[in-house]
């Protein structure tokens, strides 16, 4: 019988990716399912570290990137743990609303942001006339991280609605002290 595809304990952890346990992979259901794939989650790594801490988008447009594609995807998990870190890197809790609305109901930048999501989402692509906007505000590198952003989370959008994890008890916890009129 298949092991299902549930987060992994520490106890249970492959040992081929000891040394992630105690990093970001350990710190996350998320990765705790992707796990059962240590290949995976080991070349992961670069991809992630880019995305999180060395992205041309900056902090807060790179989370309304990733909170549109939860809302577009309707991801309870991922929109929950960016719904945290939008409020942690500045986002306001209206920014954040509208992030599920349509682009009428936001700001410029925001409504940019959304708009090329919902690009990439209906039509695996970025207009000419989209990316040229883009680019004007973001540079070539934005435009491409934004893309790869968009990427990388509807990859983890797959795993996360086909195998969809429990949300950490502290984020479960920090959710309702903070903002349970925005959870997902």
């Amino acid at each position: 019988m298949s092991v299902p595809f549930v987060p992994i304990s520490d106890a249970d952890w492959p040992e081929e990716i000891a040394d992630m346990c105690t990093g970001f992979a350990g710190q996350l259901n998320v990765y705790r399912l992707m796990a059962h794939h240590p290949a995976l989650l080991r070349a992961w790594t670069g991809l992630r570290e880019h995305i999180v801490r060395d992205t041309a988008l900056g902090k807060v447009r790179a989370e309304m990137v990733i909170l549109r594609l939860a809302h577009r995807l309707d991801c309870a998990y991922e929109w929950n743990q960016h719904l945290l870190r939008g409020l942690k890197v500045g986002l306001s809790r209206a920014q954040i609303a509208s992030m599920r609305g349509p682009l009428s109901g936001m700001g410029a930048e925001e409504a940019l942001m959304a708009e090329a999501v919902d690009a990439l989402v209906d039509d695996a692509q970025l207009s000419a006339p989209l990316m040229a906007r883009l680019e004007a505000l973001l540079g070539r590198h934005g435009v491409l991280d934004l893309m790869a952003t968009a990427g990388m989370y509807l990859t983890l959008g797959f795993i996360l609605k086909s195998a969809p994890p429990p949300l950490e008890e502290g984020v479960a916890a920090e959710l309702a002290a903070l903002a349970p009129d925005l959870r997902f």
